[in-house]
């Protein structure tokens, strides 16, 4: 089980990235939350088996099919227990 904190910077909002990434989140399994910042970035707590986060985290450097995702930072956390996936 691992946990990770995702900021992605792009053309990211207003561009249906934050429900597809709940669509991905539910297809991998994981839990957490995305939302999107005032800065106009989308942040996103990812956590569950390792290797359905990592592919959580490859396909946040993609994000959704309108998005263009210039960079993204991430950042390992602390699992809090997460067990479903939510647009915050």
């Amino acid at each position: 089980m691992q946990s990770k904190h995702i900021v992605v910077h792009g053309r990211v909002q207003g561009v249906f990235f934050r429900a597809s990434a709940e669509e991905a989140a539910e297809r991998l399994g994981v839990g957490g939350w995305v939302r999107n910042r005032d800065d106009g970035t989308v942040e996103m707590l990812v956590e569950g088996a390792d290797d359905a986060v990592e592919q959580m985290v490859a396909w946040a450097r993609e994000g959704s099919s309108q998005a263009q995702v210039s960079s993204i930072d991430v950042t390992d956390t602390e699992p809090q227990g997460h067990r479903s996936f939510d647009q915050t």
